[in-house]
């Protein structure tokens, strides 16, 4: 590795933050550049003091873009998420947060031309497979990341990026319900394994003991509920066909109860293991499509919207997802509006 540093641009895309790279510029076998970006991160450790990661999971993301080698995209995105305390980086996920940070970035790094007041940018998501469409503010031809829309969990308001999907359902296990049902039962708790963008179990909070109205860091402090989750997490991963997820960073689990804040429905999720302080775009959408089916332990607790705006909520305020819902209730679409933020462009230096 040169002295000289890596081309490295440093985005929060919705409620998360990323270091975003040109393939071009990593290296092209996958154990080395996982190694690479461990070191960046300053991974393994739980302060992340040697490296730009920020302790937590929600900062210490990787994007990786590259020209697309699709005919229906602009750009290629691969998610990696960096383990804080762990020397493992899995590229098992997507990430809705940080995808909509992959539009600027593309037109920052000249992947994808600008040449009028908005830029559609058609973005093949590597991890999954489906291709979703970035709407930016491009005035000039540059990137504009001011404006007055606001998200919770973000302080301050910048230029909305409408994200758009289609075909997401049973992104990484084939099917929108692996194991055909809504409702599933392990180790005698009530549960939806689902798959709409994102492998999601989706628990009641009552049978946790839980009202739902705990902060992360008081459930953080239980350790029997986080063991509890965590089996259950173990035997769901085997029934949605994605085998030992013991090293995985999915499925996402995600703990519901009745709205409190006039939302569709309120969450407590885990990427995987800890807390998340707000609740990740694809789960959030995954979490609204169970809404839509009776035996979930999630319909008997939301208020379903009738214009198909879902304001999910959890720690950090809500996430609004919008479903195109058919006549039969099958989801067609989805969508969500993010924002993001360009934090600094530069060279990073990861230890030797």
């Amino acid at each position: 590795m040169s002295d000289d540093g890596i081309p490295c641009l440093w985005m929060r895309g919705g409620t998360s933050k990323a270091a975003v790279f040109l393939a071009s510029d990593l290296p092209a076998d996958p154990i080395a550049r996982d190694r690479l970006l461990l070191r960046v991160m300053g991974s393994p450790d739980p302060r992340q003091i040697d490296g730009i990661g920020g302790a937590d999971p929600l900062t210490s993301k990787v994007a990786i873009l590259w020209p697309s080698s699709r005919p229906d995209a602009d750009v290629d995105y691969l998610f990696l998420q960096v383990f804080v305390d762990q020397a493992l980086v899995s590229d098992k996920q997507g990430c809705g947060n940080i995808l909509a940070a992959v539009g600027p970035a593309a037109i920052e790094r000249g992947l994808v031309a600008a040449p009028g007041d908005m830029t559609s940018v058609r973005i093949h998501m590597v991890n999954t497979g489906e291709v979703a469409q970035a709407e930016v503010q491009t005035p000039g031809g540059r990137v504009r990341y001011t404006g007055d829309t606001a998200i919770d969990g973000v302080p301050g308001t910048a230029a909305p990026i409408p994200l758009l999907f289609q075909n997401i359902a049973g992104s990484m296990c084939g099917s929108l319900l692996p194991t055909g049902r809504a409702r599933d039962v392990i180790d005698g708790v009530d549960c939806t394994l689902i798959d709409n963008g994102m492998p999601v179990v989706i628990l009641r909070a009552t049978d946790f003991g839980l009202t739902g109205r705990e902060t992360c860091d008081q459930i953080e402090a239980m350790d029997q509920v986080k063991v509890r989750i965590e089996c259950i997490r173990r035997q769901a991963g085997a029934l949605m066909g994605l085998g030992d997820v013991s090293e995985a960073s999915v499925p996402k689990m995600t703990l519901v109860s009745a709205p409190l804040y006039g939302g569709a429905i309120n969450t407590r999720s885990f990427i995987p293991k800890r807390v998340h302080a707000s609740v990740g775009v694809f789960a959030a959408i995954s979490v609204a499509t169970a809404c839509l089916m009776p035996e979930s332990p999630a319909a008997e607790l939301a208020v379903v919207p009738g214009d198909g705006r879902f304001a999910i909520e959890h720690p950090s305020g809500a996430t609004e997802v919008f479903l195109d819902i058919g006549t039969d209730l099958t989801v067609r679409g989805a969508g969500s509006n993010r924002t993001a933020r360009k934090l600094m462009d530069g060279r990073v230096f990861p230890r030797h």
